[in-house]
């Protein structure tokens, strides 16, 4: 798409956005055919299992006959999970959703969805991860701010699979929409205090006021705080594993008629948090200082004392949701935002557990390395839909414009040394990163452009049980950026010494099928067939910053959604079998640089990126079962089995004294258990005109890689000499019970008191592990039990 078409299309978006607002007053009301409510919720019925309600396809629909892989959390069971941010899902709430911190950093998160999003670091400014996360229908666009509180959420809806046509980019995993809820237009006050172990205390207030002049207001305040969950003996320093989190949200929804909404929200967040501890839990080949010893278990205390201040990140986002019942059968809708986004990194997590030499006398042995990074982004997104119901025909159209500046820079050095040669005494280095070198620092924008449709025909067959659905979507991505400091200079690649640019663009076509079969009410079937991908971009780590490809996935996909026993049953399963294309992996490199044209004798050790020559595979099935066996009882439960293979690639970029390696190395999948399951049991019964809640959930996954090559490895012969460790088997279970809706007087007024515990029984298990010739084995390990009671009041 050539620049004068790119504009001219971001032209007609915004324009058309305008139009959209100025359209509406002209037009009579109409009564919309669509339910007011467009967020997923759960209609209550008169027996049996509520009906949820999801918008996977742009409109409000019935799970049951969304014939799409979905996982859905509603509000209640959010607050029965104790999930205060998407990183509290990482005990697999979601089978075949996983979410864990950037390796130590909560700052940070990684998501993949049946295997695929993320293999690479999309902690970078020029890479994406293959999980799209939307709120409210805006894309975030980094990893960084994820681990941010979530407000007053309705639901959280996982679609599975690649989701390319409806959502475009990013999305070769599938998707996360979070949805909060709406202004009622009713007075409304909400207010929950709560304190628990860890020094951990938590405040939420959430006020609707009547509806005037058309225009429902709503405001949310929100703030918690934990203490770490692992000591830093030196005073004054942060411990590890801090959470602290306080944010406010405000938003206006304008009806001036039935047919019309104009609904703005604006959010303002501060993330604070200090990253996990990384254990050394086996030793390597160096030699290993007495002060650092090895730790195979869980740790409540670090080593040593080590210099750790907050990671914080600070947010704020404006949106502006315009809705439109043109006609009884059209909806017009535009979603224009603008979101910030400053996120500061102070990591010492990684790096004091292990002070190691190749000689008995350690002194001034340096350890402690502490990694910061500063990264900025703002981002515009603008999207507009067109929502139609015709007799026999359903679609939905539209155009997306989203643009992305991004900045970063990232330093490390030691702040730890051994003081003296038995390595039994160690000191704290008083270092001013203002004078330590800046290693690397990029900046990229990018700007992508995207045309969008879909169409579901019901023929007149039988009693209209046949649904044909197509679809596609245009999206062209372009990165323009830099890589302006190497080693706290500008960067030197064979004498020439300049930024190394990055000039890249790429077009995407995305098709859907889907045909989808009533068997009878209750009982619907379905095949899809899919694509998505995971934007091109550079690798800020690495020299020469060369771009790479997008990476692609298809996937085929068949599924039924049931229920039966008069609704007291539900049993929805998926099976799935794709590939995976143009996989980016990142190498190692040792660079020769010729200086002059002189060789010199120096190298310098990079990472690189590749898009693997190989398909990979990508198979599996999931499984979700709800039964309601009597009133006030629920029974759940979730399974995934998932399955990804990638060839073993060779690596193409030049090794020591400029020689190749020729032989293909393995790759795992990441972050990626092959079997995962989680059940839940909730109970509720009447008591003295109140309510008797009671929740049990239980988590299981079989344990995953987490790096996804060998750190031992023959080059000649290709054999594994050193097996990369998977980490270990989890089974997590969370309980909650409440004694709820209790009156306060006559003016409608309830309180709720609540206990909660997360990890009841206290498990640990390293769900990160890696492993390194020299230094030995290291461990993540999950949280320890965290507990605490909340009361709330609402009228």
């Amino acid at each position: 798409m050539s620049i004068s078409m790119s504009r001219r299309v971001r032209s007609a978006a915004l324009s058309a956005t305008a139009v959209l607002a100025i359209a509406a007053f002209g037009t009579a009301a109409h009564a919309a055919d669509v339910p007011a409510a467009d967020a997923a919720e759960a209609v209550a019925t008169d027996d049996g299992l509520n009906d949820i309600v999801v918008t996977a396809e742009k409109r409000p629909a019935s799970l049951q006959t969304t014939p799409i892989a979905i996982s859905v959390l509603n509000g209640d069971q959010i607050a029965n999970r104790h999930v205060q941010s998407l990183l509290d899902l990482g005990d697999g709430a979601i089978p075949s959703l996983r979410v864990a911190p950037f390796f130590s950093r909560g700052s940070a998160l990684v998501m993949n969805i049946r295997g695929i999003g993320v293999l690479s670091d999309s902690n970078q400014p020029a890479r994406d991860q293959g999980v799209g996360v939307y709120i409210d229908g805006v894309y975030l666009g980094r990893a960084q701010g994820l681990g941010s509180a979530i407000y007053d959420v309705e639901a959280i809806e996982v679609l599975k699979g690649p989701q390319g046509t409806l959502f475009g980019r990013n999305t070769e995993g599938g998707a996360v929409s979070i949805v909060t809820r709406k202004p009622s237009g009713e007075f409304k006050l909400r207010a929950l205090a709560g304190v628990g172990n860890y020094g951990s205390h938590k405040g939420e207030l959430h006020l609707d006021l009547p509806k005037f002049h058309d225009l429902s207001l709503k405001f949310d305040a929100l703030v918690l705080r934990r203490n770490g969950t692992v000591d830093n003996p030196l005073p004054g320093a942060e411990d590890f594993n801090v959470a602290d989190k306080r944010g406010l949200h405000a938003q206006a929804l304008w009806q001036p008629a039935e047919s019309f909404s104009a609904d703005y929200s604006f959010d303002i967040s501060y993330d604070g948090s200090t990253p996990l501890y990384a254990q050394a839990t086996s030793a390597g080949s160096l030699l290993r200082a007495p002060i650092t010893p090895l730790q195979p278990e869980r740790a409540d205390t670090t080593v040593v004392g080590a210099p750790q201040q907050l990671s914080v990140g600070k947010t704020h986002g404006h949106r502006l949701t315009l809705d439109w019942q043109a006609s009884p059968t059209l909806q017009i809708k535009s979603i224009t935002s603008y979101r910030k986004l400053n996120q500061s990194q102070f990591d010492n997590g990684s790096g004091i557990a292990s002070a190691i030499g190749a000689s008995a006398n350690f002194t001034n042995v340096g350890f402690g390395r502490y990694s910061l990074a500063m990264f900025r982004q703002h981002q515009f997104s603008t999207e507009l839909q067109a929502i139609g119901d015709l007799p026999r025909v359903k679609f939905v159209g539209g155009l997306l414009y989203y643009r992305e500046k991004v900045e970063d820079n990232a330093q490390a050095f030691n702040t730890l040394t051994v003081s003296n040669a038995a390595g039994t005494a160690y000191s704290v280095l008083t270092i001013d990163p203002a004078t330590q070198r800046i290693d690397r620092a990029s900046r990229v924008t990018t700007d992508s452009l995207g045309a969008f449709g879909q169409m579901t025909w019901t023929p007149p067959v039988g009693d209209d049980i046949l649904h044909l659905t197509l679809g596609a979507r245009y999206t062209h991505d372009k990165k323009a950026g830099e890589l302006f400091i190497v080693n706290n200079a500008v960067p030197n690649v064979d004498g020439v010494i300049a930024p190394r640019g990055l000039q890249a663009s790429w077009s995407r076509f995305d098709p859907l099928v889907n045909l989808a079969f009533d068997a009878s009410r209750d009982v619907h079937f379905y095949g899809k067939w899919s694509t998505g991908y995971k934007s091109g971009g550079a690798n800020s780590r690495s020299l020469r910053y060369a771009p790479f490809n997008p990476e692609t996935v298809s996937m085929f996909e068949v599924g039924a959604k049931t229920e039966f026993w008069d609704k007291r049953a539900r049993f929805n399963v998926a099976a799935y079998a794709g590939t995976y294309k143009a996989i980016q992996l990142d190498f190692s490199a040792q660079y020769q640089q010729i200086v002059n044209g002189v060789l010199l004798t120096t190298t310098r050790t990079t990472t690189e990126t590749t898009n693997a020559p190989g398909t990979g595979k990508m198979r599996g099935i999931e499984a979700d079962f709800t039964l309601a066996p009597m009133p006030g009882l629920t029974l759940s439960a979730s399974y995934a089995y998932s399955k990804v293979t990638i060839p073993a690639t060779v690596n193409p970029f030049p090794q020591a004294n400029g020689a190749f390696i020729t032989v293909p190395i393995p790759i795992y999948a990441i972050y990626t258990p092959e079997h995962a399951a989680s059940g839940a049991i909730d109970y509720e019964v009447p008591l003295a005109g109140a309510r008797l809640v009671a929740h049990l959930d239980a988590n299981y996954d079989s344990g995953y890689f987490a790096n996804y090559t060998d750190p031992g490895f023959n080059t000649t012969t290709g054999a594994v000499t050193i097996a990369q460790p998977k980490g270990d088997k989890a089974f997590i279970v969370n309980g909650r019970l409440a004694l709820a809706d209790v009156a306060l007087g006559a003016n409608g007024a309830q309180f709720t008191l609540a206990a909660w515990a997360r990890n009841l029984f206290n498990e640990q298990h390293a769900y990160y592990r890696s492993f390194s010739p020299l230094a030995g084995g290291t461990g993540l390990f999950n949280e320890p039990r965290t507990f605490g009671v909340e009361l709330s009041v609402k009228m």
